[in-house]
Order: C-alpha cells, then sequence, then structure tokens
C-alpha cells in the first residue's frame, strides 16, 4: 500500500495553517526542555483557553456540567485536562495521551569535584541514548531547585544568548586509536560521561582556610551567587542536561523541524492544541492527557503506572454525578483512546534497518501502530481490528493523511508505549503519532507536515470517536 505525501494536498490556506501551527511547536519546544518546564507551558495555555484547577473547581462545591474545563497537575510533571461532554462520565471519555520527559543526562546528587584544575558534574543518563552523540555538542542545564526552606528556584543556564553553554568532551581523533577500536556502545560510558563546567580558579582571597580545589570552590562561588545554592542543594536539586539552543526549520525549502525532545513533545503539544481549540462541549467528555516517565518505564509517581489519573477522574465522577467506585470502572472502560507517541521515521540511508512496506515515512502523514513492543511484540497493547476500521473511518471523513506502521524490523528492536497501561482497563487503545529521523538523538527531525496531519487527526478523533 502506498501513502502519498501530504505536502500535494494544500492550498495556500492550508499551508499558512501549517505554518502557524509549526511556529507554535517551535515555541514550545524551546519553553519545554524538561517535564516540569512543559506543564509550566500548558497550563499557561490551558488558563488562556478558560480551563480552571480542580482544586478550585471542588472548593466551589458546585456540580460540573457539559462545557467546564478542568484541569489536574501531578508535583509539577504530569497534567490531565477535561472538557466535560453532554453525556455523563460514566459514558466514557475520548482520550489523547502523550508524554512530556525525554532522553537526557541528570545531574547526580553529589556531583562536583575537580580533576586536574578541571571542574566536573557527574552525571546518570536518563532513557535510551547513544552516549557518544552527546559528547562534543554545547549543553543547557533545566531544572529546579529545592531548598531546606521550601523554596522551589527554577534553573536555566546556556540557553540565553549571554550564558556560558557546557559540554561533555571527547578525545581527539590524533590520539584515539584504542578508541575508535571499541563498539559504539562502549565508546563513552555512562561513569565516563561527566560535564566540564568550569576552569578558572577562585581568586585567593575569597578562598577558605585550607581549600585546595580552587577551580571547584570558583564554582559554588558562582551558583551561591545566581541561585543562592550551596554544595549540599545538590541533593535536593533535579537538574537536566540538555542540548543547547532553539528549535529551528530543516532543510533548505524550511519543510522540517530539527529540535530536541520531538520524542514525545510532538505528539503532546498537538493534542494539547487540539484539545485547547475545541471550544464547544461535544458529545463526550474530552481529555488531553500528559505523562512523566515514559522513557524509563512509566513509573513512579508521574508516570502512567501511577494512580493519578485514575484518582482524578474519580473526583470528577464524584462532581459530576455523585461518588460511584463502579462509575469510575465504566468510565474507564468506555473510553477510547490515542496513546501518542512517535515512530521510526523511514531513512535510506540506514535501510536495513526497516521493513519498507510497514515503515513510517515523513511528510506522509500522522502514523498508526496497530502494535508496537519487540520481536514477538513483547509489552505490546496490539489494538482490536474493530477499533482500527473505526479509527480509519474518523480520518478518511477529516481528510487526514494518515499512515499505520511498525517499528523497523521484526528482529532488530522495538519500542512501547503507555498504550498497554491504559488498555488494562478495557478500553479502546491505538498507538498513534509522528515520524521522526534521528529518534532520542540530542536532534531530531520531523516534518512540518506531519505535525500538521497529527494536529488534524487529534482534533478529529476528540469529535468523533
Amino acid at each position: 500500500m502506498e501513502y502519498k505525501t501530504a505536502w500535494k494536498k494544500y492550498n495556500a490556506a492550508d499551508l499558512e495553517a501549517l505554518e502557524a501551527l509549526n511556529a507554535g511547536y517551535k515555541t514550545f519546544l524551546d519553553k519545554g526542555k524538561t517535564e516540569r518546564e512543559c506543564v509550566t507551558e500548558a497550563v499557561k495555555m490551558a488558563e488562556a483557553a478558560g480551563y480552571i484547577p480542580l482544586e478550585t473547581a471542588l472548593k466551589a462545591r458546585r456540580r460540573l456540567g457539559a462545557g467546564d474545563k478542568i484541569y489536574a497537575t501531578c508535583m509539577g510533571k504530569a497534567l490531565a485536562l477535561f472538557q466535560l461532554g453532554e453525556e455523563p462520565l460514566e459514558a466514557g471519555m475520548n482520550i489523547l495521551g502523550a508524554h512530556i520527559d525525554s532522553p537526557r543526562v541528570d545531574v547526580k546528587q553529589n556531583p562536583l569535584y575537580e580533576n586536574e584544575g578541571q571542574a566536573y558534574l557527574d552525571t546518570h543518563y536518563y532513557g535510551g541514548i547513544k552516549k557518544y552523540q552527546w559528547v562534543a555538542q554545547p549543553m543547557a542545564i533545566h531544572g529546579a531547585l529545592a531548598k531546606k526552606d521550601g523554596t522551589v528556584i527554577d534553573v536555566v543556564i546556556g540557553e540565553d544568548e549571554t550564558d556560558p553553554v557546557l559540554v561533555f568532551s571527547d578525545l581527539l581523533v590524533h590520539l584515539a586509536a584504542n578508541q575508535m577500536d571499541k563498539k559504539a556502545s562502549t565508546v563513552i560510558t555512562g561513569e565516563g560521561l561527566d560535564l566540564l563546567v568550569g576552569n578558572r580558579p577562585l581568586e585567593e582571597s575569597k578562598l577558605e582556610k585550607d581549600q585546595k580545589e580552587a577551580v571547584k570552590a570558583n564554582v559554588l562561588y558562582l551558583l551561591k551567587e545566581k541561585y543562592a545554592m550551596a554544595e549540599e542543594d545538590f541533593l535536593s536539586a533535579e537538574l537536566e542536561i540538555v542540548p543547547a539552543g532553539k528549535a529551528r526549520d530543516c532543510g533548505l525549502d524550511r519543510s522540517m523541524i530539527l529540535a530536541y525532545g520531538q520524542d514525545d513533545r510532538v505528539c503532546s503539544y498537538t493534542s494539547l492544541v487540539a484539545m485547547l481549540d475545541e471550544d464547544k462541549p461535544l458529545k463526550r467528555t474530552s481529555c488531553c492527557l500528559l505523562v512523566d516517565k515514559e522513557e524509563i518505564g512509566s513509573v513512579g509517581a508521574t508516570g502512567m503506572q501511577a494512580n493519578f489519573f485514575e484518582n482524578v477522574v474519580a473526583e470528577l465522577i464524584a462532581a459530576t454525578q455523585g461518588e460511584s467506585f463502579l462509575a469510575v470502572r465504566r468510565c474507564l472502560q468506555n473510553s477510547k483512546m490515542l496513546s501518542s507517541d512517535v515512530s521510526a521515521g523511514y531513512d535510506p540511508l540506514y535501510a536495513d534497518a526497516f521493513e519498507k512496506r510497514s515503515s513510517a515515512f515523513l511528510s506522509r502523514g500522522m502514523t498508526f501502530n496497530k502494535f508496537t513492543g519487540s520481536r514477538g511484540k513483547g509489552g505490546s497493547n496490539d489494538a482490536n481490528a474493530e477499533y482500527v476500521a473505526k479509527i480509519r473511518a474518523i480520518m478518511d471523513e477529516a481528510n487526514v493523511s494518515y499512515q499505520f506502521c511498525e517499528l523497523g524490523k521484526v528482529d532488530v528492536g522495538g519500542g512501547g508505549t503507555i498504550a498497554y497501561i491504559m488498555a488494562k482497563y478495557g478500553m479502546d487503545v491505538i498507538d498513534s503519532g509522528v515520524a521522526l529521523l534521528s529518534m532520542h538523538a540530542p536532534y531530531e527531525v520531523s516534518s512540518k507536515a506531519d505535525v500538521y496531519e497529527a494536529y488534524k487527526g487529534y482534533r478529529a478523533f476528540l469529535q468523533n470517536a
């Protein structure tokens, strides 16, 4: 089956809407390089669209009904938005679910040290990365610093044009004979991926008595000046090392986007905007769910395996029709979901890893994966045929370009999403998303056409599933 490029169907109005959506997407990528930043930005957008916090609605003690727009957050790292529909929640929701965490490198809790006159931060990588891709590139630090007095300070170093950037150093090619003989997985080790943060010693007049590590002392002095941060504050800090710089148009024709974190913020943003652009209440309640920790198994309090989403649904049931455990179970079972995550875009330069007939291609529309998992479909949801047929009908009716695909050859590798977790409730779930080149690299590539088609597809799903 051949899927055609979406570019050929656009008129001038389509192209204008496409560029406007992608401009907003690039801004979202720049502002949201961590899960915390994504939630902060998404909440601003939601409140501008009339959404109110769940706790505000509950304190008002009024019965919620069709058209009410509610959101709830979990530890600042996960977000659920709801626009209540005309039918009771018990009849089910149409859910767009995506994740807002991305592969990166995290700063450890006892990270700062000096070695031969250079200061470093010790790190631990997060998610699946090719470690050698992260060296010799400008890096930034984003995160949060929690103080013992309860204050939380946002940290961003390396994004402003006047900021310094940071780097993981690499071995010069002139001395790299032994390094070049290693497997790619061991060229750079996890423990060897330490961030270079300083080389200048603190002035002797500012050094404490018997303080020998003057370069480390200077780094601490600068952190104290800017963030009132002491070395012990690393213990309660969440600092993420990410590529520095903004999302950029890619290609001489500006048809693509090159940026960090498009897995899975491309699906998060398009789902969010599709949700916020719906002004009037629909027949069924709409939901946009943005979660953390997918890259490491959806674990923890802010991951999909936690009870956050289920608890929020229970609160909404109580506020619309009265407390009922059974109504919560019925709501979840009767819901329909697009588990939105990125797909591997076919790359002709690495054709051996793909089965071409079952691959996703850039610019041929949003992707659907009936199943994900690895090898023998391990860890997969595997959507029902009837639900797949319904999704096809919805997308065709809305003139959305889409393609069905798999993640590479059967025995080459694989991956998973949050679909199997939501499917445990008995709801219909299928994986959907956008194809990327260089997935999990510091900079990933998407097609602007696919971003636009995903947005259209998500709106069609909310309206008609």
